[in-house]
């Protein structure tokens, strides 16, 4: 797992034996759904990355768990994903499971909601009405998995989804091509990832994680509008760099030219965490390495997910083993 300090983590990821499948708790091997699931078809799932953390003190606590439900269940209005458990509920199910899977180190939670079969009297078709919905989640050990030392990215020719194409704000499966895309594409260079435009030219997200830059002694990132998930992360970088650095934070469209005028810049997302980049294209934007706002955001983001922080403590869902 990865220490207090973000440290790289060299222990694989390892999936947690059991997996909750639509109302039971079932072996790991046996949570299997057919081929002919819609969501499996035609990419109508929902879903949310969600991380836990030990303490210093061995406790395992699950950070935002409530924020991360709370966007699940908006994103699965837009696929008319229908009897979900509640939010009460859900969050008492990923706990449970956490607990019979008996995790004690870094681990990462993933629950999806997503299209099942017709209901009787429907017709086959790409649809949303008529299709019963069913809930997966698994769990697994994953510790930090991106250097701290940063990052080199390219600025992707493949654009981001539009919002009034496919809803930016919700975790949708199939919208996820996208940035496969654009990964593969980056990686194929020589990049470890992508900066993706949107359909105006401005900066929107990398492939899996929101984007800050520092310009001027400003903390900036692209606002919603600029077709981007709203992000937890980004919501917490938010926070910290204000409450905590005293920096003022500027929602703005950034240009694709300013990418090469920056002075600092990150990713943030659940999986990465915080993650400097020190490349843009052929750009170098730190000589000496990572910059001072970049390494203060990561260093207030690891101590406030291991309980480090008091003041942000109401962020842990602890985990009673």
């Amino acid at each position: 797992m990865a220490d207090s300090l973000g440290t790289v983590s060299t222990v694989p990821r390892k999936p947690h034996p059991w997996v909750y499948l639509d109302g039971e708790i079932v072996p790991a091997a046996e949570a299997l759904v057919p081929t002919t699931t819609q969501a499996f078809n035609y990419g109508t799932a929902v879903f949310e990355g969600i991380r836990a953390y030990a303490s210093g003190n061995g406790q395992l606590n699950v950070f935002r768990l409530d924020d991360h439900l709370k966007r699940l269940e908006h994103s699965a209005k837009f696929l008319q994903l229908e009897g979900l458990p509640p939010r009460p509920e859900m969050r008492a199910i990923i706990l449970d499971l956490l607990q019979r899977n008996q995790a004690s180190t870094d681990s990462y939670i993933r629950p999806l909601a997503y299209k099942k079969t017709l209901l009787p009297g429907f017709s086959f078709g790409v649809k949303l009405a008529g299709v019963s919905t069913g809930l997966a989640i698994n769990t697994l050990d994953m510790g930090a998995y991106m250097p701290a030392n940063g990052i080199h990215c390219a600025v992707s020719s493949w654009r981001r989804i539009p919002d009034s194409s496919l809803p930016a704000r919700a975790k949708i499966t199939g919208s996820y091509a996208n940035s496969a895309l654009a990964m593969e594409s980056a990686q194929r260079i020589g990049c470890d990832d992508a900066l993706m435009l949107n359909v105006h030219g401005n900066l929107a997200e990398s492939t899996s994680s929101n984007v800050f830059i520092v310009k001027g002694g400003h903390l900036i990132t692209p606002p919603l509008s600029a077709h981007i998930l709203e992000g937890i992360t980004r919501d917490t970088v938010i926070k910290l760099a204000r409450d905590e650095l005293g920096m003022e934070v500027i929602e703005r469209d950034v240009p694709f030219s300013e990418l090469f005028s920056v002075e600092e810049c990150f990713l943030s997302g659940t999986g990465v965490e915080i993650v400097p980049v020190t490349q843009i294209d052929h750009y170098k934007l730190q000589e000496s390495g990572v910059g001072k706002v970049s390494t203060a955001i990561r260093r207030l983001y690891l101590e406030s997910v291991r309980g480090l922080n008091a003041k942000y403590a109401h962020w842990l869902t602890p985990i009673f083993n």
